[in-house]
């Protein structure tokens, strides 16, 4: 029978707003309802930032800690991963909610463009970044929005700035960056098993309409897929999508189109070496 398909869900992000659309859940108690929501659809991963009461980007502490809290009361077992992301902060205020001591968190090992900026990425911070993850047992998932970035947490882990073997998560379709191209996709996958094994977990993520294509790439290549609001706030170009829990229920579905059963949170903890949930 082929590998649990890993579900991650990316619940808010720092740029959609409810005026892209309603659903985008913003306070904490929106967020921990549509996580809640999400988990039973079937996904085993959240992935969190945090806004303040106007919608713009937090690295508030409180507020990670408060969704931490509400997320493993109704979620029970669920995998909860920070965003370390550089919309939400600057500098080590990025990191500030760490020793809040989530599952896993973010961590972007280099800088690309953005639509409309740099997303810097100093090596100075994600040293830093990296250190306070393992001092606080918090595995990283590495945002590889460029093929350098595979080779770079390569050399961080052949350093032992990460612990154990990195999850690779591809990101694509993010303008300025990396496009959705089929033929690079397959060369990350080829390079994430000749750097760090044949069974290295894998994740792969698309923005805005690419998302159902990387949804579809990822399942049917025998990786992990993220899907969610902060990506894509749509099902497709005319209907919004009413909620996070729906984009999850469409890899649901991708996953039965390939006979690739749903991990549970359990599983997704024993694929990703993660310490198994307090009763």
């Amino acid at each position: 029978m082929a590998d649990p398909c890993i579900i991650c869900v990316a619940i808010t992000g720092s740029l959609p707003r409810k005026s892209d659309n309603p659903a985008v859940p913003i306070s904490v108690s929106e967020q921990i309802e549509s996580t809640h929501e999400a988990f039973e659809a079937g996904a085993s991963i959240v992935h969190a930032h945090v806004r303040n009461a106007d919608e713009t980007p937090s690295s508030d502490p409180e507020k990670f800690a408060l969704l931490l809290e509400g997320v493993r009361q109704h979620c029970p077992g669920m995998i909860v991963q920070f965003s370390t992301g550089g919309r939400s902060g600057a500098g080590q205020t990025r990191g500030a909610m760490l020793p809040r001591r989530p599952d896993m968190a973010s961590l972007s090992v280099g800088s690309n463009n953005f639509p409309t900026r740099v997303y810097e990425n100093p090596p100075d911070l994600v040293h830093w970044l990296a250190s306070e993850m393992r001092t606080h047992d918090v595995k990283p998932e590495i945002e590889a929005f460029d093929l350098s970035h595979i080779f770079q947490a390569k050399a961080m882990a052949d350093r032992g700035e990460l612990a154990a073997t990195p999850y690779v998560q591809f990101v694509m379709g993010v303008r300025n960056a990396m496009p959705v191209d089929r033929a690079v996709f397959d060369f990350y996958i080829r390079t994430v098993r000749r750097l760090f094994g044949e069974d290295a977990p894998w994740c792969a993520a698309g923005i805005g309409r690419h998302q159902l294509t990387l949804n579809d790439w990822a399942v049917s290549s025998g990786g992990h897929a993220r899907t969610g609001l902060e990506d894509n706030v749509r099902l497709d170009r005319t209907t919004l999508a009413p909620s996070n829990a729906a984009l999850v229920r469409r890899v649901v579905d991708i996953c039965e189109k390939y006979d690739r059963p749903v991990a549970t949170p359990h599983q997704a903890r024993a694929m990703l070496g993660l310490k198994a949930a307090a009763a």
